[in-house]
């Protein structure tokens, strides 16, 4: 069974900013976190603005707190509305409802972490954190 170990954090990181620079994105912040929401990796680019580290940890940890990426959790948030702002309260404010944190899943479908990623356009983010996780060698859920 693969593990999400701080080498293969760093790679999913390394991984998502060469899709940003590919792209030509804003400057990115990436949190890779493991299965019970702790900080693996926390890193951002140059000129990545002050706000974008705390958004990254929270599409990253809304996503493995909730089993779902931030995509689904935005979708549940149009669905229902009151539902996903108790969430976030009793989260003290730490889900981002909109799609840049994605699912890590190792090769058994078992969730190991997650990533959030911040600093462009929300779907963007997304597809850098999925280039970052697949290089790495794991499996990504989006949406469910």
């Amino acid at each position: 069974m693969s593990e999400l170990d701080l080498g293969r954090a760093m790679t999913i990181t390394q991984e998502a900013f060469n899709k940003s620079l590919e792209l030509q994105a804003s400057p990115l912040s990436v949190a890779v976190l493991d299965v019970g929401g702790k900080v693996i990796s926390l890193q951002r680019q140059d000129g990545s603005s002050m706000l974008r580290p705390d958004i990254a940890f929270a599409k990253a940890w809304g996503a493995v707190a909730m089993g779902k990426s931030s995509r689904a959790i935005g979708i549940d948030a149009q669905e229902r509305p009151a539902f996903v702002s108790a969430l976030n309260t009793l989260a003290q404010g730490n889900v981002i409802p909109v799609a840049g944190g994605v699912l890590i899943r190792n090769d058994e479908n078992v969730v190991v972490g997650a990533v959030g990623i911040s600093g462009d356009t929300s779907d963007i983010d997304e597809l850098c954190a999925i280039t970052g996780v697949l290089a790495a060698g794991f499996f990504v859920e989006t949406a469910s």
